[in-house]
């Protein structure tokens, strides 16, 4: 005979507890995580550039994803959407690995730009590897470095711990002990294989390539009295100012016919591609700045979902932030004229009337020669290198000699 409690008749009665579903299988393939959805959801955009925010937004539209976008000068995040994605514990970096392996191989003179391996019937050189993102390439980079050195790059380079300063949330992401079962440092260093990479460390990453060496900690003022009290904080300076131009041109190549092609803009952007899957998800990275401009912004995009969540993708998603941003002009800012730029816009003419105007100005302005030829380099380019505007410094030389007697 069973004997039971009256809790355990109720629960009889109710039938079988609920069990916790699965994640659902996305159509189309094996992938946990949708493609489309509301990445905005729980963000606090208190202290972020709102411009940027909204560009980033739109840009961004609805993919699931994340984008950070950081001034590479001094290391603020000017926005971070998805913040919840944005300060994960990470995801793999796909092929973005390449970069700072490819920074690597140059510091350790593993490789010179010019040099080529015969890989797949192929002979590529460093810029053609990163324009087009070959896995043989990056995989031979890695065994000729070995595992030790790679490891001790990618750790100086930011991998394996926090890139932002007391952002709260923040996960340090991961970087392996030893080289990947799955394929040896080959695969690490040509998919990151068992790497774990947050879109801010990506960020601080590309933010030190595109200011020349300096790998700032990334700070995210929460309040407009905390923008206006900010200070850069500088983590380490990296010691790559001689390789970055042996890289940049292969990041530029990506973008102008490489893997990145879809962020081609009128401004010169150089950037990385990333695609993988982990863990039934599919990842699209793309880590860029714009190279030309008297502004420079880092863009930092992460797709994640079903089989559209690819490299190319995010690469036109940050396209599309870069040119929406300079639409508005965002990237010129306007410079005061000094006297001497002044003077340097009338050795247009030069005539009587302009000669009087530079006279006086130079009499009340203290204008040196020296500062006006500086300024007539910084002329419109028809006029800086015209003969007669030259010929009119050398003229305006003799008469400064002539006023100043």
């Amino acid at each position: 005979m069973r004997v039971t409690t009256v809790r355990a008749q109720k629960e009889e009665a109710a039938g079988p507890r609920p069990v916790a579903p699965a994640p659902a299988i996305i159509a189309g393939g094996p992938w946990t995580s949708p493609t489309f959805a509301d990445s905005t959801d729980g963000d606090n955009i208190d202290g972020e550039d709102l411009d940027i925010r909204r560009a980033a937004v739109e840009s961004l539209g609805q993919y699931n994803g994340s984008v950070v976008v950081v001034d590479p000068s001094n290391g603020r995040v000017l926005t971070m959407v998805n913040q919840k994605v944005a300060l994960s514990t990470g995801f793999q970096p796909c092929s973005t690995v390449k970069v700072s392996v490819a920074l690597a191989a140059l510091s350790e003179k593993v490789i010179q730009p010019a040099t080529k391996y015969r890989l797949g019937g192929l002979r590529m050189d460093l810029t053609y590897a990163l324009a087009h993102s070959n896995n043989y390439y990056f995989a031979t980079l890695g065994e000729k470095l070995g595992f030790e050195r790679v490891a001790y790059y990618a750790r100086l380079f930011g991998y394996g711990e926090k890139a932002g300063l007391n952002i709260a949330g923040e996960q340090p992401g991961h970087y392996p002990m030893a080289a990947p079962k799955n394929g040896g440092v080959g695969m690490l260093t040509s998919f990151g294989e068992e790497i774990q990479q947050t879109p801010l460390q990506l960020a601080a990453l590309m933010s030190a390539i595109a200011n020349g060496g300096t790998l700032n900690y990334l700070q995210y003022p929460r309040t407009q009295a905390e923008v206006q009290a900010f200070v850069p904080r500088v983590k380490r300076r990296l010691d790559i100012a001689t390789v970055i131009p042996m890289v940049k041109p292969g990041m530029r190549a990506a973008v102008e016919f490489g893997t990145a092609h879809r962020a081609r803009e009128d401004g010169a952007i150089a950037g990385k591609t990333g695609t993988c899957s982990e863990n039934h998800t599919h990842l699209g990275w793309f880590g860029s700045f714009n190279d030309v401009g008297e502004r420079k912004l880092v863009v930092v995009v992460l797709l994640t979902g079903g089989r559209p969540a690819i490299g190319p993708l995010a690469a036109g998603i940050a396209g599309d932030v870069y040119r929406r941003l300079g639409e508005k002009n965002y990237f010129h800012t306007a410079q005061a004229m000094t006297p001497a730029d002044l003077v340097a816009s009338r050795l247009i003419r030069y005539d009587p009337t302009d000669q009087a105007d530079i006279q006086f100005l130079v009499a009340n302005c203290r204008v040196r020669f020296e500062d006006i030829a500086q300024a007539a380099d910084r002329l419109p380019v028809p006029f800086r290198d015209d003969a007669l505007v030259r010929e009119n410094l050398k003229n305006l030389q003799r008469d400064l000699q002539r006023w100043t007697s």
